[in-house]
């Protein structure tokens, strides 16, 4: 239970007394009110960010949730016995917004104990090993394959100081440069679990976007691959709910927009239950991807049906979480792209097996199928039950995380975060930073808000009261991250 200011939260939903989630068929809510001076659209890490700034400004801030519950792409959630978290799961001291986040509302840290043993994929079949040795390796891959990282990203949080160096790279997609690498088969083999998982495939994802995040990580392997290590202690949901508290905003869930039109001085918003709302400014908080789902008047500028047209997230990502009867201890198995699972593994004692999949031909509701492909990896695994969260088919996200494909960086990105008119836009995808974390929705939230955000030295952590667990990031090789 979190009490903050007087209001009482729990669990993965909101209190059923926190004012203004009660929505009349008018718009109006139980105070009258249908005016604001301003609107989020999305209750995820970004849309709360932003409207607690404007609460703070002394702004009357309107927060419209088209699902029934806060937090977006994280959610908090339960599978059998465990607290499983659906989406966004993994915060970093090198990711300096979260961070700041959880030491302002004195928020506890974990870490996860990480595998005992890793399944490497080889030509002929899986190989074993211990986590150090099978990391080492990865490190010695990865890290030519940001070669001049550091001189085209010197800045990352401010990605386009050298756009004259970016510009003619933003076409290589992830396949390209492992091809220019041409790594030996049983290497690439190696690679393609990471690339195929967030390019989906390799030739769809951008080089930059992996570029990016290894600058953000202090443009070594140690900080790329132990990005993803600690969690909070009661759920990314405690997170949302501290913002949403702190902020104080009115709060409908369960009231997906329909419109968003321009008025002389002011913004209509129309829900697709027809209730209306006006205000002087909307932040539109929601993945780029749905954008397309909205209907805008003026319709929105080039570049921002573009983005919403080729989309941001990863297509066809799904995370499951397996109850497997064996194997029982901790590891992680990474597998070739085209693979039904890209990557699998238990990171803590008594937990369920988390999965990805962006396999689009693997039956995720056929409980035999997923066991086959479990086995693929796992030949004596036995499947007791699992859960899936399937954000491509979610209608507000389709997709997964953010992830760029070729020449959005240069083409479109600067474009997109700019705003159109009294109406603005942040997600993590708008992300200057950390696009794809819960840091860079954070950061995007900030920047819509007009309120500063932080742009550390890559690879510090930044300072806070946040009690860090004692932990060897070296042996901590995750793309969980999601």
């Amino acid at each position: 239970m979190l009490r903050t200011s007087g209001l009482a939260i729990a669990g993965t939903a909101l209190s059923a007394g926190f004012p203004g989630i009660a929505e009349a068929a008018d718009g109006a809510d139980f105070t009258g009110r249908t005016s604001y001076d301003a609107i989020v659209v999305g209750a995820g890490l970004a849309g709360l960010t932003a409207a607690r700034e404007l609460r703070k400004k002394g702004r009357r801030v309107l927060v419209l949730e088209a699902r029934g519950r806060i937090g977006g792409r994280t959610w908090t959630d339960t599978f059998n016995s465990w607290e499983i978290e659906r989406g966004g799961a993994w915060v970093d001291p090198l990711q300096p917004h979260v961070w700041r986040e959880i030491s302002r509302y004195n928020l506890t840290i974990v870490a996860d104990q990480g595998p005992e043993r890793v399944l490497m994929p080889t030509p002929g079949g899986f190989t074993e090993s211990d986590p150090v040795a099978a990391y080492t390796r990865q490190g010695e891959l990865f890290t030519p394959f940001f070669d001049g990282s550091r001189e085209y990203f010197p800045k990352p949080y401010a990605p386009f100081t050298r756009e004259d160096l970016i510009t003619p790279l933003d076409r290589f997609s992830l396949r390209d440069r492992l091809n220019q690498l041409a790594y030996s088969p049983a290497d690439e083999l190696r690679m393609t679990s990471t690339t195929g998982l967030y390019g989906s495939p390799s030739s769809r994802g951008s080089m930059l976007q992996l570029a990016q995040w290894w600058a953000l990580a202090g443009w070594n392997y140690t900080g790329f691959s132990g990005v993803n290590t600690y969690r909070l202690a009661q759920g990314t949901i405690a997170l949302a709910n501290a913002i949403l508290a702190d902020g104080q905003p009115d709060l409908k869930l369960n009231s997906p927009v329909a419109s968003v039109t321009q008025q002389p001085g002011r913004v209509k918003v129309v829900t697709r239950a027809g209730a209306a709302y006006t205000a002087a400014e909307v932040i539109m908080a929601v993945p780029v991807n749905v954008w397309k789902d909205i209907a805008f008047s003026p319709a929105l500028p080039r570049a921002h049906r573009d983005a919403t047209a080729q989309g941001y997230g990863v297509p066809r990502q799904r995370k499951l979480f397996l109850d497997l009867a064996t194997p029982s201890d901790r590891f992680i198995a990474e597998a070739p792209e085209g693979s039904p699972f890209v990557i699998m593994g238990r990171l803590n004692d008594d937990a369920p097996v988390v999965a990805f999949s962006v396999d689009g031909t693997l039956n995720v509701a056929d409980r035999a199928h997923v066991e086959a492909a479990v086995r693929q990896i796992l030949p004596s695994a036995t499947l007791r039950d699992y859960t899936v969260s399937d954000w491509e088919a979610d209608e507000f996200s389709r997709g997964g995380p953010a992830f760029r494909q070729p020449f959005q960086l240069t083409r479109l990105h600067k474009a997109i975060n700019q705003p159109f008119g009294p109406v603005k836009f942040c997600a993590d995808d708008l992300a200057l930073g950390w696009i794809g974390y819960m840091d860079g929705a954070i950061e995007s939230g900030l920047r819509a808000a007009g309120s500063a955000t932080l742009s550390p030295t890559p690879g510090t952590a930044p300072t806070g009261r946040v009690a860090m667990p004692a932990v060897d990031r070296k042996v901590y090789r995750s793309v969980f991250g999601l």
